[in-house]
């Protein structure tokens, strides 16, 4: 299995950095794991937020035709699908019974993304009401996909 993650913007703290190498590390004796951060846009530099956005998003759009055409592509937004983490384990399994081996994960920037990019993308992925730093995202993303190995496995660590 191969999973790509699409994240504007790169990790600037150690500790985010450390989270996200600690998570990837175990993730990585499941699946290949490649991440691609796309630059985030200043909104001062190219006219406001919408055009940050616009051009963000034009990027994301880029990555995912770089992928595999089977790829299934997940957009995570607070307006997704919310799932348990048994929820997202049995969803994994269902598309890998399907045949789906690529899965790409999209992070948007600080001004969201696109309908364009939502078009685009399979499904949405919801990890609450809440509003996540991307960076925290991020982490959020890679313990659950780890979490979602262990439960298929039936390996120790979901409780």
């Amino acid at each position: 299995m191969k999973i790509t993650v699409i994240a504007v913007g790169k990790l600037k703290e150690r500790f985010w950095e450390s989270a996200c190498a600690e998570y990837l590390k175990r993730l990585r004796a499941y699946a290949a794991v490649e991440i691609r951060e796309l630059p985030d846009i200043d909104p001062h530099r190219v006219g406001g937020d919408l055009q940050a956005r616009e051009r963000e998003s034009a990027s994301i759009l880029q990555a995912i035709d770089s992928l595999p055409a089977k790829t299934h592509t997940v957009l995570l937004s607070i307006d997704g699908t919310t799932r348990t983490s048994e929820q997202i384990a049995a969803r994994l399994e269902e598309l890998r019974l399907e045949g789906v081996s690529d899965f790409a994960f999209i992070i948007g920037g600080s001004y969201g993304v696109d309908t364009s990019v939502a078009a685009r993308a399979d499904e949405t992925l919801s990890f609450g009401a809440i509003t996540l730093p991307h960076n925290l995202a991020r982490v959020v993303l890679f313990e659950q996909l780890y979490r979602a190995f262990k439960i298929l496995r039936r390996e120790p660590y979901h409780k």
